[in-house]
């Protein structure tokens, strides 16, 4: 399993939001430069953020995007979620009937406890401590 390439760019563009200070907008191509990716890509990636209450949007001469504090306080899995929909290692693991054999299927365990380790680690990073943890980076660099 491998994310997108949008869901990627989110998660670096909301670290890079989140070590700017409270209120601080930005527009498109520093966001582009800051996450090496193509602005016209990345202002797909962004709507879904907006949309997902991550981010805010504002147009005009003062316009950027800015950190919502929700999306400061977000979980990796909830920003590639938002670009992606819900994460499944596996079809047999989603909730309702997805596969006729997982009753009896010897790797249906496995393909579940593999889907719940790679949830609970995206769900115990958070955008805040990572972009604390790049903001040391850069001080060191």
């Amino acid at each position: 399993m491998q994310l997108t390439r949008g869901a990627d760019y989110a998660v670096r563009i909301m670290i890079h939001l989140a070590t700017l200070p409270e209120n601080e907008r930005v527009l498109l191509p520093a966001l582009a430069a800051a996450a090496n990716a193509p602005a016209s890509f990345l202002s797909k990636v962004l709507q879904a953020l907006t949309r997902a209450g991550l981010i805010s949007s504002r147009r005009g001469q003062l316009g950027g995007f800015e950190m919502l504090p929700r999306g400061r306080q977000a979980s990796v899995l909830e920003v590639v979620e938002a670009i992606d929909g819900p994460i499944r290692l596996n079809v047999c693991v989603q909730h309702g009937p997805s596969c006729s054999r997982k009753s009896w299927c010897p790797a249906h365990p496995v393909w579940q406890l593999a889907q719940a380790a790679m949830i609970d680690v995206l769900r115990s990073a958070s955008i805040a401590d990572l972009a604390a943890n790049a903001s040391h980076v850069a001080v060191r660099d």
